[in-house]
């Protein structure tokens, strides 16, 4: 009974695998907003402010770090928790496949949330002008939040990772 029980567990992870391949339609729709956005910007840009084309632009850079997110998310969380990627040897292989294990995975993770909640605050800077104070200082202050959280973790992580190797 033990046995069967564990098997069955271990053999759940592959309940994940559909929720990997989730993400990947999340980037696929992500793909077509981006290239909807420059498709509306491209007839309008000799006519497009100099401040909306720049606000425009953050936001391509916002969906392509988002985009990354999701791809290392989904490809390490496959390889992590679900099963090693199978790639052959001729096919082009990214670095860090297989040397991500999920505490780096997640100060990754944290990483690229500060990196996305910085464009964001950009954005909202450089519209400051229609933006009421109250509002600017919690955008501030939830920022400010993401980033102790992540420099909380990734310190964490290295003191976990020196008792690690202290014993």
């Amino acid at each position: 009974m033990e046995r069967f029980t564990e098997n069955l567990m271990y053999a759940s992870r592959w309940l994940l695998a559909p929720v990997y391949i989730g993400l990947s339609l999340g980037l696929l729709a992500l793909t077509i907003k981006f290239f909807q956005e420059i498709i509306h910007l491209l007839p309008n840009i000799l006519d497009i402010a100099e401040n909306d084309l720049v606000l425009l632009l953050l936001s391509l850079v916002d969906m392509t770090l988002v985009g990354g997110l999701l791809v290392m998310v989904m490809l390490s969380g496959y390889e992590n928790f679900v099963s090693k990627l199978d790639i052959d040897e001729h096919k082009e292989k990214l670095s860090w496949l297989g040397k991500m294990d999920s505490g780096s995975l997640k100060n990754k993770v944290a990483a690229s949330i500060v990196a996305i909640s910085s464009i964001h605050l950009l954005r909202v800077f450089m519209e400051a002008r229609h933006v009421a104070n109250d509002k600017l200082m919690w955008y501030v202050i939830i920022h400010l939040t993401f980033v102790f959280s992540a420099f909380l973790m990734g310190w964490l992580d290295y003191i976990t990772r020196q008792d690690k190797k202290d014993h």
